[in-house]
């Protein structure tokens, strides 16, 4: 899975930010996580070999800023270069993961339209108030393609009304990890299922979380193994054609 990071750095902003990974990465090298910078990767997208090819080979799926956030502030000068470098691999599926929709429509190029077909926006929704502030949000914006990210997973989330005018993708759902992760319940992954299969949404469980919850008993989970302890569930469901 490719990562291109052109800035790094964030700000807290909701429940989910409370254990975030970055902050605890850059902990480790007295690293001050709210310092947004431009990184040395930032023209990564178009960067090429001696003999010419990409350093992103054609037909890969890219995930961008992920240790910041693509719409945050700091960014705003920085952003529309970027938007051009996207444009230009037309090759390439950018995914951006994003706590931030809010600032969606401030943040796109004039020539968006109804969406780019290479770009897919993924909103962070942690928790019921997230779901309920962001998801109207995420459904009114232009965007071709729209998928949900309940990660971490704080509580039960009821999204079964958001769901049904088939604009969503997909739905993730996963724990926290970390040392002080907060639990993430099996059952409240299993609900989210349920809400998917009902209204024919791609669900995927991605990881445990550190400490996961199931039938009662606490698990403490590996980090090495909270994404394969996932898989091995085998509940991972696909949009049926109709």
């Amino acid at each position: 899975m490719p990562v291109w990071n052109p800035w790094h750095g964030c700000h807290k902003k909701s429940a989910g930010c409370l254990n975030c990974y970055v902050y605890r990465r850059d902990a480790m090298y007295d690293k001050d996580s709210n310092i947004v910078t431009r990184t040395n990767d930032f023209n990564l997208a178009i960067r090429r070999h001696r003999d010419g090819s990409f350093y992103l080979k054609p037909g890969r799926q890219v995930y961008c800023c992920m240790t910041s956030d693509f719409f945050i502030e700091e960014a705003d000068e920085w952003r529309k270069d970027i938007w051009e470098m996207i444009r230009y691999r037309q090759d390439l599926d950018f995914s951006i993961i994003t706590k931030r929709i809010e600032r969606f429509m401030d943040c796109i190029p004039e020539d968006w339209g109804e969406g780019w077909d290479n770009v897919t926006i993924i909103a962070t929704m942690e928790n019921q108030a997230m779901t309920d502030e962001r998801m109207p949000i995420l459904l009114a914006a232009p965007i071709k393609h729209k998928k949900v990210n309940q990660e971490p997973m704080l509580e039960s989330i009821e999204i079964d009304k958001y769901l049904k005018d088939g604009q969503i993708e997909s739905v993730t759902c996963g724990g926290e990890s970390g040392d002080n992760a907060r639990v993430c319940d099996y059952a409240w992954i299993l609900n989210t299922r349920r809400q998917c299969i009902e209204n024919n949404v791609t669900f995927n469980f991605h990881q445990t979380g550190a400490n996961f919850r199931k039938d009662g008993r606490i698990y403490r989970v590996p980090r090495m193994k909270q994404q394969s302890q996932a898989a091995r569930a085998k509940i991972d469901y696909k949009k049926r054609s109709m």
